[in-house]
Protein backbone atom coordinates (compact mmCIF):
# COMPACT_ATOMS: atom_id res chain seq x y z
CA UNK A 1 0.00 0.00 0.00
CA UNK A 2 0.98 3.62 -0.64
CA UNK A 3 -0.27 7.12 0.17
CA UNK A 4 0.18 8.93 -3.15
CA UNK A 5 2.64 11.37 -1.58
CA UNK A 6 5.60 11.37 -3.96
CA UNK A 7 8.98 10.97 -2.25
CA UNK A 8 11.23 11.58 -5.26
CA UNK A 9 11.32 11.94 -9.02
CA UNK A 10 13.52 9.39 -10.75
CA UNK A 11 14.37 8.48 -14.32
CA UNK A 12 14.09 5.37 -16.45
CA UNK A 13 17.72 4.30 -16.95
CA UNK A 14 17.14 1.17 -19.03
CA UNK A 15 14.36 -1.00 -20.40
CA UNK A 16 15.14 -4.54 -21.50
CA UNK A 17 12.51 -6.58 -23.37
CA UNK A 18 12.11 -10.08 -21.93
CA UNK A 19 9.74 -11.81 -24.34
CA UNK A 20 6.27 -10.42 -23.60
CA UNK A 21 7.57 -8.84 -20.41
CA UNK A 22 10.21 -6.24 -19.68
CA UNK A 23 12.85 -5.48 -17.07
CA UNK A 24 13.32 -1.83 -16.14
CA UNK A 25 16.07 0.00 -14.29
CA UNK A 26 15.02 3.11 -12.37
CA UNK A 27 17.50 5.72 -11.14
CA UNK A 28 15.90 6.94 -7.94
CA UNK A 29 17.49 10.37 -7.40
CA UNK A 30 16.98 11.58 -3.83
CA UNK A 31 14.88 8.57 -2.79
CA UNK A 32 16.48 6.96 0.29
CA UNK A 33 17.13 3.30 -0.52
CA UNK A 34 18.85 2.59 2.80
CA UNK A 35 15.91 0.55 4.11
CA UNK A 36 14.94 -1.06 0.78
CA UNK A 37 15.53 -4.78 0.35
CA UNK A 38 15.03 -7.24 -2.51
CA UNK A 39 11.34 -8.06 -2.79
CA UNK A 40 10.18 -4.67 -1.48
CA UNK A 41 7.57 -2.67 -3.38
CA UNK A 42 8.12 0.77 -4.91
CA UNK A 43 5.43 2.64 -6.84
CA UNK A 44 6.66 3.99 -10.18
CA UNK A 45 4.14 6.41 -11.67
CA UNK A 46 1.54 4.69 -9.52
CA UNK A 47 2.47 1.17 -10.63
CA UNK A 48 3.54 -1.14 -7.79
CA UNK A 49 6.81 -2.83 -8.83
CA UNK A 50 8.92 -5.38 -6.95
CA UNK A 51 12.62 -4.68 -6.45
CA UNK A 52 14.68 -7.53 -7.95
CA UNK A 53 18.14 -5.91 -7.85
CA UNK A 54 19.75 -2.93 -6.13
CA UNK A 55 22.73 -1.64 -8.16
CA UNK A 56 23.32 1.32 -5.83
CA UNK A 57 21.82 4.33 -7.62
CA UNK A 58 18.40 2.79 -8.06
CA UNK A 59 16.74 -0.56 -8.63
CA UNK A 60 15.70 -3.10 -11.24
CA UNK A 61 12.15 -4.43 -11.50
CA UNK A 62 10.25 -6.76 -13.79
CA UNK A 63 7.24 -5.37 -15.64
CA UNK A 64 4.74 -8.00 -16.77
CA UNK A 65 2.92 -8.01 -20.08
CA UNK A 66 -0.31 -7.41 -18.11
CA UNK A 67 1.14 -4.24 -16.61
CA UNK A 68 2.39 -3.02 -19.98
CA UNK A 69 -1.05 -3.61 -21.50
CA UNK A 70 -3.12 -1.99 -18.74
CA UNK A 71 -1.02 1.06 -17.82
CA UNK A 72 0.81 3.93 -19.48
CA UNK A 73 4.10 2.21 -18.68
CA UNK A 74 4.50 1.17 -22.31
CA UNK A 75 4.75 4.88 -23.22
CA UNK A 76 7.80 5.43 -21.04
CA UNK A 77 11.20 5.75 -22.67
CA UNK A 78 14.76 5.73 -21.37
CA UNK A 79 15.41 9.10 -19.76
CA UNK A 80 11.76 9.68 -18.89
CA UNK A 81 10.96 11.10 -15.47
CA UNK A 82 8.85 9.03 -13.07
CA UNK A 83 7.20 9.57 -9.68
CA UNK A 84 8.51 7.32 -6.90
CA UNK A 85 7.09 6.26 -3.55
CA UNK A 86 8.18 3.47 -1.22
CA UNK A 87 5.53 1.25 0.35
CA UNK A 88 3.82 2.23 3.59
CA UNK A 89 5.16 1.18 6.97
CA UNK A 90 3.13 1.05 10.23
CA UNK A 91 4.60 4.43 11.24
CA UNK A 92 4.15 6.22 7.91
CA UNK A 93 2.18 9.48 8.02
CA UNK A 94 -0.91 9.09 5.81
CA UNK A 95 -0.76 12.44 4.06
CA UNK A 96 -2.65 11.44 0.93
CA UNK A 97 -5.13 8.56 0.67
CA UNK A 98 -4.89 4.77 0.56
CA UNK A 99 -3.39 3.74 -2.78
CA UNK A 100 -2.85 0.12 -3.83
CA UNK A 101 -0.49 0.69 -6.75
CA UNK A 102 -2.85 -1.29 -9.01
CA UNK A 103 -3.82 0.95 -11.93
CA UNK A 104 -7.53 0.95 -12.84
CA UNK A 105 -7.15 2.54 -16.25
CA UNK A 106 -5.27 4.98 -18.45
CA UNK A 107 -6.53 8.55 -18.75
CA UNK A 108 -5.42 11.35 -21.01
CA UNK A 109 -4.57 15.00 -20.38
CA UNK A 110 -7.14 17.07 -22.28
CA UNK A 111 -6.31 20.60 -21.20
CA UNK A 112 -3.67 22.55 -19.29
CA UNK A 113 -4.15 26.20 -18.34
CA UNK A 114 -2.77 28.67 -15.77
CA UNK A 115 -4.83 29.42 -12.67
CA UNK A 116 -2.98 32.11 -10.72
CA UNK A 117 0.21 30.48 -9.42
CA UNK A 118 -1.34 27.06 -9.92
CA UNK A 119 -2.07 25.05 -13.04
CA UNK A 120 -5.48 23.66 -13.98
CA UNK A 121 -5.61 20.26 -15.67
CA UNK A 122 -8.56 18.53 -17.30
CA UNK A 123 -8.18 14.76 -17.60
CA UNK A 124 -10.46 12.34 -19.42
CA UNK A 125 -10.85 8.97 -17.72
CA UNK A 126 -12.06 5.75 -19.34
CA UNK A 127 -15.87 5.71 -19.35
CA UNK A 128 -15.99 2.75 -16.98
CA UNK A 129 -14.17 4.68 -14.25
CA UNK A 130 -16.33 7.81 -14.35
CA UNK A 131 -18.75 6.53 -11.68
CA UNK A 132 -15.91 6.28 -9.15
CA UNK A 133 -14.71 9.87 -9.57
CA UNK A 134 -16.45 12.43 -7.37
CA UNK A 135 -16.03 16.16 -6.85
CA UNK A 136 -13.78 16.79 -3.82
CA UNK A 137 -12.96 13.08 -3.75
CA UNK A 138 -9.51 11.55 -4.12
CA UNK A 139 -7.86 10.13 -7.20
CA UNK A 140 -4.35 8.91 -7.95
CA UNK A 141 -2.76 10.22 -11.17
CA UNK A 142 0.64 8.73 -12.08
CA UNK A 143 1.02 7.82 -8.42
CA UNK A 144 0.09 11.27 -7.06
CA UNK A 145 -2.75 11.59 -4.55
CA UNK A 146 -4.90 14.47 -5.77
CA UNK A 147 -8.26 16.11 -5.00
CA UNK A 148 -10.85 16.28 -7.76
CA UNK A 149 -12.06 19.87 -8.18
CA UNK A 150 -14.87 19.19 -10.63
CA UNK A 151 -16.43 16.45 -12.72
CA UNK A 152 -18.11 16.60 -16.14
CA UNK A 153 -18.98 13.17 -17.47
CA UNK A 154 -15.77 11.17 -17.75
CA UNK A 155 -13.67 14.33 -17.49
CA UNK A 156 -12.41 15.73 -14.20
CA UNK A 157 -10.51 18.86 -13.20
CA UNK A 158 -7.48 19.25 -10.96
CA UNK A 159 -5.91 22.42 -9.57
CA UNK A 160 -2.20 21.80 -8.96
CA UNK A 161 -0.25 24.07 -6.64
CA UNK A 162 3.39 25.06 -7.34
CA UNK A 163 4.85 22.66 -4.74
CA UNK A 164 3.23 19.64 -6.40
CA UNK A 165 4.43 20.79 -9.81
CA UNK A 166 7.99 21.08 -8.49
CA UNK A 167 8.08 17.79 -6.58
CA UNK A 168 6.41 15.52 -9.15
CA UNK A 169 6.36 14.99 -12.91
CA UNK A 170 3.20 17.07 -13.33
CA UNK A 171 5.23 20.00 -14.65
CA UNK A 172 5.83 17.79 -17.72
CA UNK A 173 2.12 17.09 -18.33
CA UNK A 174 0.82 18.39 -21.66
CA UNK A 175 -2.43 17.70 -23.57
CA UNK A 176 -2.41 14.25 -25.15
CA UNK A 177 -0.23 12.60 -22.49
CA UNK A 178 -1.41 9.25 -21.14
CA UNK A 179 -1.52 8.94 -17.34
CA UNK A 180 -2.15 6.08 -14.93
CA UNK A 181 -5.36 6.40 -12.91
CA UNK A 182 -6.31 4.62 -9.70
CA UNK A 183 -9.70 5.48 -8.25
CA UNK A 184 -10.48 5.59 -4.53
CA UNK A 185 -10.26 2.01 -3.28
CA UNK A 186 -13.16 2.61 -0.86
CA UNK A 187 -15.50 3.34 -3.77
CA UNK A 188 -14.60 0.04 -5.43
CA UNK A 189 -15.19 -2.00 -2.26
CA UNK A 190 -18.44 -0.16 -1.52
CA UNK A 191 -19.78 -1.02 -4.97
CA UNK A 192 -18.93 -4.70 -4.47
CA UNK A 193 -20.46 -4.71 -0.98
CA UNK A 194 -23.75 -3.26 -2.23
CA UNK A 195 -24.10 -6.17 -4.67
CA UNK A 196 -24.54 -8.45 -1.66
CA UNK A 197 -25.12 -12.10 -2.57
CA UNK A 198 -25.28 -11.19 -6.27
CA UNK A 199 -21.53 -10.61 -6.15
CA UNK A 200 -21.06 -14.39 -6.13
CA UNK A 201 -22.99 -14.83 -9.36
CA UNK A 202 -21.08 -15.31 -12.58
CA UNK A 203 -21.21 -12.21 -14.76
CA UNK A 204 -22.44 -9.95 -11.95
CA UNK A 205 -22.01 -6.37 -13.08
CA UNK A 206 -21.65 -3.15 -11.14
CA UNK A 207 -24.24 -0.95 -9.49
CA UNK A 208 -26.88 0.41 -11.87
CA UNK A 209 -29.88 2.71 -11.41
CA UNK A 210 -32.13 -0.34 -11.81
CA UNK A 211 -30.22 -2.20 -9.10
CA UNK A 212 -30.56 0.73 -6.67
CA UNK A 213 -34.29 1.06 -7.31
CA UNK A 214 -34.85 -2.70 -6.97
CA UNK A 215 -33.15 -2.79 -3.58
CA UNK A 216 -34.87 0.25 -2.10
CA UNK A 217 -32.10 2.82 -2.47
CA UNK A 218 -34.27 5.00 -4.72
CA UNK A 219 -37.91 5.97 -4.63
Amino acid sequence: MFTGIIEAVGRIAAMEPRGQDSRVRVQTGKLDLGDVRLGDSIAVNGVCLTVVDLPGDGFWADVSGETLARTAFADLAVGGRVNLEKALTPTTRLGGHLVSGHVDGVGRIVERSPAGRSVRFVIEAPAGLAKYIAEKGSICVDGISLTVNGVDGARFTLNIVPHTLEETTMADFQPGRAVNLEVDIIARYLERLLLGEQAAESGAGGITMEFLAQHGFMK
